[in-house]
């Protein structure tokens, strides 16, 4: 593989090694992104300036001898929702496209930058996060690298598609209702939704903040960790982040599934066709034939789209009043329809939520991991307005979430894992742990991928 796809940790195993300077890893990746994005659309800036004078400065500290942080330079690029200084964070809108530059780079962004990695660019997505497909009035659709035809998923869609495409090796984002994870299945790329509260999101804009969630994607688990390593730190400019101590992923990633308590979670969860056969393929690799019920995890879901429906329309009030028209109109309907949700209903979800919490708590008490699909079928066609779900036809927008929406609602960890078939397009299996317990999924993810049962090769065509 050239210099241009390696993964992070081999890129910054060659800056350290001699093997290739840092210039020469980022000159590599620029041409790289200049001959590809235009295919994908998964780059709305790419800050080339920035990045060669940052690989100037890791090569200098590599010549006086001084220690590198572990993912020394590592390119990486941000989804376009996180503030990076000198840049204006549109968050895939028209309207903040006119706002002032942000003065500095979001909480995480630094915390990538100071184990060395170096940015590239900000990602395309859905307009203020609020999508399944990355279809974007203002930015245009971003394109799957397994099939340009196909959707790269949302709201992420240009972090799936920039680290699927072998353009970066690590992409950050936003989870609010499932925006790695649907990205992660589509474009066959790991992705961690870690436990909410872990990760500062200080210098991102806001979607749904009680259920906003920030996370890497990787082509690898050995990245994925290395990336969430850097990243954890208590940060109280974020009143969601919590004060516990940096845990680690990377060093217990070696001892694999072994010891934990592997179950398939059934009910809502039990898919069909390629979903439930994704399932059926890492459980039995994992040797995991116990299932258990995730209690009301549909009405989970109803719920989820009440607090996101509320919430998210609530930031955007004073723009609906007056610049509507600036809004993709799906965006502005669907917040439109978000600020008319009565008050009563949202109170209901919230103390649903509590109850749910607890019901799924109880689960964890019996098993450590639980197995579901990611999404109920593969990248449907950029433009496709249905999707066949057991044997019905359903709006594909909405139903995207289907596995993803009930997880997030309670802010669980979770690791999205790819299988490929040659010739098919991917998708991702969840990996889901208990609070805090991030680490568990990546041990699982990591054995997946030292047994070849998971699959995320870049598209490189």
């Amino acid at each position: 593989m050239s210099l241009a796809t390696l993964g992070a940790l081999a890129s910054s195993a060659a800056v350290r090694s001699g093997e290739a300077s840092a210039v020469e890893v980022i000159e590599a990746v620029l041409a790289h992104i200049g001959a590809r994005n235009p295919a994908v659309n998964a780059f709305t800036a790419v800050t080339a300036e920035r990045a060669l004078s940052e690989a100037k400065a890791v090569d200098a500290r590599r010549a006086r001898g001084e220690a590198l942080g572990p993912l020394a330079g590592a390119p990486f690029a941000v989804k376009n929702l996180f503030d990076i200084a000198g840049l204006t964070t549109v968050a895939g809108s028209k309207i903040d496209a006119g706002r002032p530059p942000a003065a500095k780079d979001a909480y995480i962004v630094g915390k990538l930058r100071e184990a060395g990695a170096i940015l590239v660019g900000a990602l395309n997505m859905d307009e203020y996060a609020y999508g399944f497909t990355t279809e974007n009035t203002h930015y245009g659709p971003v394109r799957n690298p397994h099939g340009l035809a196909h959707s790269a998923g949302g709201s992420s869609g240009g972090s799936g598609a920039a680290v699927a495409g072998g353009l970066v090796p690590i992409a950050l984002a936003s989870d609010t209702n499932g925006s790695i994870r649907v990205p992660s299945s589509f474009c066959g790329t790991f992705g961690l939704k870690p436990t909410y509260g872990r990760l500062s999101r200080a210098g991102t804009r806001p979607f749904v903040a009680s259920l906003d969630h920030l996370g890497p994607l990787c082509r690898t688990v050995g990245d994925l960790a290395a990336c969430y390593d850097a990243m954890q730190g208590h940060d109280p400019a974020d009143a969601g982040c919590v004060d516990r101590p940096v845990e680690p992923a990377s060093p217990g990633l070696e001892q694999g599934a072994a010891g934990l308590r592997i179950a398939i979670a059934g009910g809502h969860f039990s898919g069909s066709g390629i979903a439930a056969a994704a399932v059926a393929s890492v459980a039995q690799a994992l040797g995991a034939r116990h299932m258990v019920d995730v209690p009301e995890a549909g009405r989970a879901r109803a719920a989820a789209y009440v607090i996101t429906a509320s919430e998210g329309a609530d930031l955007h009030l004073d723009d609906l009043k007056s610049r509507a028209g600036d809004f993709d109109p799906m965006t502005r309907d669907r917040f439109l329809a978000g600020a008319l949700v009565p008050a009563s209903w949202v109170l209901r979800a919230q103390r649903f939520r509590r109850w749910y919490h607890e019901r799924v708590m109880e689960l964890f008490q019996e098993v450590d991991i639980l197995l579901a699909p990611a999404t109920p079928c593969a990248a449907p066609k950029i433009g496709q307005e249905t999707i066949e779900i057991d044997g019905v036809t359903v709006p594909s927008r909405p139903y995207i979430g289907v596995y993803t929406q009930p997880l997030s609602f309670i802010g669980l960890p979770i690791v999205a894992a790819p299988l490929r078939e040659p010739g098919e397009m991917p998708i991702a299996v969840q990996i889901i742990a208990a609070p805090w317990r991030e680490a568990d999924a990546l041990r699982v993810a990591h054995e997946l991928e030292r047994h070849r049962i998971t699959n995320a090769e870049p598209a490189l065509g």
